[in-house]
Order: structure tokens, then C-alpha cells, then sequence
């Protein structure tokens, strides 16, 4: 959906909407002023739609030259001219044809054949390799008894929001690109609006759990929260509850006022701030908690203030929040405060195809990367070959910031 905006109407087309949509609406749009043109004449050689070009009304011998079309601009060159002839029997064949004269070849090679079909490609192979390996994080983390924390249940949250996510974009793909029959620019069917609620709602979810593994660490930095399951409560109500309340609204506004196509074209929709502002909200948020973070371990490091029994807490900390920026997501703190249609292309890498292996950086950073869960493992796995010699292996200790259920 980040692919779609106006239409331009200038000679030179430049808009960041998908080719295949500019291209349609654009002759659309011509072929509709045509048409109410030639309504209104009734000469020898009538007006007339060609596909491409609307050619006026003319007597016979006359030749006009109408200049290739704006929409050729998508393509290549669009400077050249075609002409007619007005016959006895009607309309001439153009000349020179409209490959020759507009610089265009005859198999036109469409970007989303090249550029937009590697970004498909590349962002699907990250939200699939992000998906497996988050799934198996999600069963580690919940299969170990002594991994079961406050920390740790926010983490299981925030996975199975990239892996939503995942899902999500999967579901969408599926739904507006079922076929290459399927016209995506103007496929408006439950379903395919049910796709796009979804995939924005999982997206707005996993932004709010990010915000709350921000508010969670500077708490524990802080030392001044109790952590209890009714904060834990109040931490999914943030997550899951508070992105359902935009979306509910978004969807009435889209019902009740704009409801065209699939819902996936929301560039100039004032109503798309309803999904956007939250979500650009809780970056900036989360920009500045991240600087909060930095400041106090800055202080906190300090060697003449810094004491033997909690020097290794503070670098254990200070070693994870070096990690922290795939995870605050501080990477989309470039394009969000930036209009949708600016550098789409280089938006299109960030925020497809670098967001995509997010999850898979978080799982590995946070689960597989963990001393924690790498000793679990292998005190079960030790546990695992010496069962048959009733050997009881000493428990491992949890760290001094993680708080048990």
C-alpha cells in the first residue's frame, strides 16, 4: 500500500503509485474525457478512442498530430508526435506507430517486473525466514520453566507480532495479487478489506510492543516499578488493546466516507493519520526512551560511582542496549516523519525489505544469542543423556533483573 498516491496530471508523470494502476487509471481517465467528446460531435471522421490517444472530430483529407501521451512518460521518452489521416472510409492507421514515435519498445518493460518484483521477492523471503525462526524462539521461551519472567513474557509478545505481521502480509499479498488476471488497482471485495484491516492492525501492534519493551527496560533501569501481573495486564492492554481503538475507528471512517477500492491506497487520506499518527507517535517515543536509556547507563557506568555487586547487572544491560535498535525499531525513525511519496524507492528497502528480517534479528538476538536460554538447553540436554543415572543438575541462575510470574 506504501506504493500508491495521486495521480499526476502533468505532461510528465511522476508519481510514486504502482505502475500498473498508474497506467490503467491514466488511460481510464482519458478515455472517459474522450468519450464525452465524441458525444458531442457528428462529423465525417468522428472522434475516437484508440487505446491510448483520444483523436477529435475531423474532415475528410484533414491529418492531425496529437503528441504521445503523458502515460508513455512511465516507460521512456514521450516527446514525439503520432498522426492520422482523415480518409473517405475514415481514421488512417498512425504514423509513425506508437513505439516508433514515443521511444517506447515494443515488450515494455514495467518496473514492477524488475525493482518492485525483487523488493516482493526479498521482503517474502525475510518475513518467511523471520516467521520460522520466531516460531521456534516463542516454543523455547515457553518451554522452559526457569525462562518464565516478566522479561521474558514481554518478549513472547513482541514475536508473535512480527510473526503476525509475517502472517499478515502473506494473507494481503495473497488476497490482492491471487492471479496476474487479478486487477489489484480496482478489486474492492470483503475479503481483500478484511486482508488490509489485518495486516494494518498486526503492523500497529507490533509498534505498540516495541514502545513496550521500552517502557519496560527504563523501568528496570529506573528501579522504581513494581512489577507485578497487574502491570503486566496493563502492558498487553497497551500492546493489543490500544492499536484495536484506532483501527475500529479507521475502519468507520473508511466506511463511511471513503470507501473505494481495497482500502490499500491511503495516500492524501486524512484518515490514514488515524493508523499513521499512533504509529509515528510511539517512534518518537521510543527514539527518546532509547536516549533515556543511554544517558542513565551512561551514568550509571560511571567507574567512580559504579559498585562490585551490581557492575556486571549494569554491563549485561549496557551489552543489550547496544542491541536495542532493531528492536526499538530506531531504523524507521527516518522515513516516518517524512511525506509517504518521498523517496519511495528507498523507503521500499528500508521499511520492506530491512523490516522483514527484524523478527529474525530480534529472535536471534534476544533467544538463540541469550546465555540464559543457551544454558536451559544445555542443562536439558545434559539433563537428557544422564536421566538413566538419576544425575540432578544445579539449577541456573536467573539474572538479577528478571522477575518470576
Amino acid at each position: 500500500s506504501e506504493l500508491h498516491t495521486s495521480v499526476s496530471s502533468s505532461p510528465h508523470v511522476r508519481s510514486s503509485l504502482h505502475p500498473d494502476c498508474e497506467y490503467i487509471f491514466q488511460l481510464e481517465r482519458e478515455e472517459r474525457r474522450c468519450l464525452r467528446y465524441i458525444a458531442e460531435q457528428n462529423h465525417r471522421c468522428l472522434p475516437f478512442w484508440d487505446s491510448v490517444v483520444c483523436w477529435p472530430y475531423a474532415a475528410v483529407g484533414e491529418t492531425f498530430h496529437m503528441a504521445c501521451p503523458a502515460v508513455f512518460s512511465l516507460f521512456g521518452n514521450n516527446t514525439g508526435s503520432v498522426s492520422r489521416n482523415c480518409t473517405s472510409i475514415g481514421w488512417s492507421r498512425p504514423f509513425p506507430p506508437y513505439h516508433i514515435a514515443c521511444s517506447v519498445d515494443d515488450n515494455i518493460h514495467i518496473p514492477e517486473e524488475s525493482y518492485f518484483a525483487t523488493v516482493k521477492l526479498i521482503y517474502s523471503i525475510g518475513y518467511g525466514t523471520s516467521l520460522f525462526f520466531l516460531s521456534i524462539a516463542v516454543v523455547i521461551l515457553l518451554l522452559f520453566r526457569r525462562l518464565r519472567c516478566a522479561r521474558n513474557y514481554i518478549h513472547i509478545q513482541l514475536f508473535v507480532t512480527f510473526m503476525l505481521k509475517a502472517m499478515a502480509v502473506f494473507n494481503k499479498d495473497a488476497k490482492l495479487f491471487a492471479s496476474e488476471d487479478t486487477d489489484h488497482c480496482t478489486l474492492s471485495t470483503a475479503a481483500c478489506k478484511a486482508s488490509v484491516v489485518f495486516c494494518h492492525y498486526c503492523v500497529m501492534a507490533n509498534f505498540f510492543w516495541l514502545l513496550v519493551e521500552a517502557l519496560y527496560l527504563n523501568s528496570l533501569l529506573l528501579s522504581s516499578f513494581h512489577h507485578s501481573r497487574r502491570c503486566l495486564w496493563g502492558f498487553g492492554l497497551l500492546g493489543w488493546g490500544v492499536p484495536i481503538v484506532f483501527i475500529v475507528i479507521w475502519i468507520g471512517s473508511r466506511v463511511y466516507f471513503e470507501d473505494t477500492e481495497c482500502w490499500d491506497i491511503n495516500e492524501d487520506s486524512p484518515y490514514w493519520w488515524i493508523i499513521k499518527g499512533p504509529i509515528v507517535v510511539s517512534i518518537g517515543v521510543n527514539f527518546i526512551l532509547f536516549m533515556n536509556i543511554i544517558r542513565i547507563l551512561m551514568q550509571k557506568l560511571n567507574p567512580r560511582l559504579i559498585q562490585f555487586n551490581n557492575s556486571d547487572q549494569y554491563r549485561r544491560l549496557t551489552k543489550s542496549t547496544l542491541l536495542l535498535i532493531p528492536l526499538f525499531g530506531s531504523h524507521y525513525m527516518v522515513f516516518n516523519f517524512l511525506p509517504d511519496y518521498f523517496h519511495v524507492s528507498v523507503r521500499l528497502c528500508i521499511e520492506l525489505c530491512m523490516g522483514s528480517f527484524q523478527g529474525l534479528i530480534v529472535a536471534i538476538l534476544y533467544c538463540f544469542l541469550n546465555q540464559e536460554v543457551q544454558k536451559e538447553i544445555h542443562m536439558r540436554w545434559l539433563r537428557w543423556q544422564d536421566n538413566s543415572y538419576g544425575v540432578v543438575l544445579p539449577g541456573a541462575k536467573g539474572s538479577q533483573m528478571d522477575t518470576p510470574f
